[in-house]
């Protein structure tokens, strides 16, 4: 694979169903003050994409990212970063909300303004087993799936950033409406995560699995990755910007605060007149979601399969149907997890506002990780990404400080999930454990 192909990867895997969200929640909180968190974010996954990459290329193996913590911290640390990577199967969770939350525009009952409603709940659950059940039996449809959402992924946000801003362009927004600023520079951290941007960029890791696929890995592997986030931060700032520059004056008497809708880009596309771009955004938060939810549940079910393997949690989990090829009990395990998710949290925002800060502790764990093997005298580094020394340090700095200013409400529930691990260490450490 060359440059372009593993840019597409990057670039694909990192568009999600926060496009349709992220611009809302990040303007809720920061104002428009929230594009510099999409830069942070940004800078944030160049770092630690750098120090995978490098991670990757000195210790090549499946599940480095529970791998990588293990052997750096020990069986403690690789618990608690594989526990977080189990529950990191929430993303697709996300997915599922985000479906549920658009699809409210014609079943109002599913929403009820901030979390999803016991029927939005109990609809969301079924499609849930609905997408693990097709994954059960048809493994082969996936791929192809997946290629049709991709050019999805790339066409309708672009098409929307057009679209939006050709129906009006009101000055000003910068500097009105409390500032640039208007809830102060603290607030651009804390949208980082309460506000969807670090699970909008979470992805960026897809390239690094053709590596031994790649030619020249060391020169093109760096550069399609980075390429990758660029791309797909420079699509995440035009949305911010069409966002912030079309929402309608009388829906600011409040502040950035006071917007708020239930499907963002698809009422407001409504409020415009753009009737023909709200269902084509309809048809899409459908389309896209449900098809990288899909694709989800099969790539969570064999990172699962990874955790098993590796000793993380049961090596009940990693039995592969003989049949099939699908690792079916990882599939149940994560329809579980999922399930967990749904049913507490339920809307999109307070989904991916946990996903944020467990995003933001694997980054961390993959920072000292690095900084462990480098100052080790018996491990070689590859030597592909130069500059390790400060960037290990720094991107573990800067990950930990966007989980500290994330705020309470989100740490409030990501931490004591991540805990739980601790008591899964306890149970796999017992005498006979397997």
């Amino acid at each position: 694979m060359g440059f372009w192909g593993l840019t597409a990867i990057g670039f694909s895997n990192i568009v999600g169903s926060g496009w349709l969200f992220a611009a809302l929640y990040a303007a809720q909180t920061a104002g428009p003050a929230s594009l510099l968190s999409w830069i942070g974010a940004g800078l944030l996954c160049a770092l630690v994409a750098l120090v995978m990459i490098e991670l990757g290329a000195s210790r090549p193996e499946g599940g480095g990212t529970v791998r990588w913590p293990l052997h750096a911290g020990g069986p403690l640390v690789g618990t608690l970063v594989g526990w977080s990577v189990l529950l990191s199967v929430g993303g697709t969770a996300a997915e599922i909300s985000a479906i549920m939350q658009y699809a409210a525009h014609y079943l109002p009952d599913l929403y009820n303004g901030r979390t999803l409603s016991a029927s939005g709940v109990a609809l969301a659950a079924g499609l849930s087993v609905v997408l693990t059940a097709l994954n059960w039996f048809a493994v082969r449809m996936f791929a192809r799936l997946n290629n049709l959402v991709s050019v999805f992924k790339i066409v309708v946000p672009v098409v929307t950033v057009a679209a939006l801003i050709a129906s009006g362009w009101h000055s000003g927004r910068l500097t009105d409406h409390g500032g640039f600023a208007p809830y102060g520079y603290a607030a651009c951290l804390s949208a980082l995560a309460g506000g969807g941007i670090v699970y909008s960029v979470n992805g960026f890791q897809a390239p690094l699995d053709f590596s031994g696929e790649t030619r020249n890995p060391r020169r093109t592997l760096p550069a399609a990755v980075l390429t990758g986030i660029g791309l797909a931060v420079l699509m995440y700032v035009a949305l911010q910007v069409a966002f912030l520059f079309t929402v309608p004056e009388s829906l600011l008497g409040g502040g950035w605060h006071g917007v708020s809708f239930e499907s963002p880009f698809g009422q407001l596309a409504l409020i415009l007149n753009l009737h023909w771009l709200s269902s084509l955004l309809y048809a899409d938060a459908v389309l896209s979601p449900g098809g990288s939810a899909y694709v989800g549940v099969a790539l969570d079910a064999r990172h699962t399969y990874a955790l098993a393997k590796n000793g993380t949690i049961p090596r009940y989990f990693m039995k592969v149907d003989a049949r099939s090829g699908v690792p079916r009990r990882a599939l149940a395990v994560n329809l579980a997890v999922i399930v967990l998710f749904l049913l507490p949290i339920g809307g999109w925002q307070q989904i991916v506002s946990v996903m944020g800060d467990m995003y933001l502790l694997i980054y961390a764990a993959s920072a000292v990780a690095a900084a462990v093997f480098r100052a080790d005298p018996g491990t070689v580094t590859a030597g592909w990404v130069p500059g390790l020394r400060w960037l290990a340090p720094l991107s573990f700095v800067v990950a930990s400080e966007f989980v500290y200013w994330s705020g309470w409400e989100a740490l409030r529930l990501a931490l004591p999930m991540v805990l739980v691990g601790l008591l899964l260490f306890l149970l796999m450490r017992r005498p006979g454990a397997v």
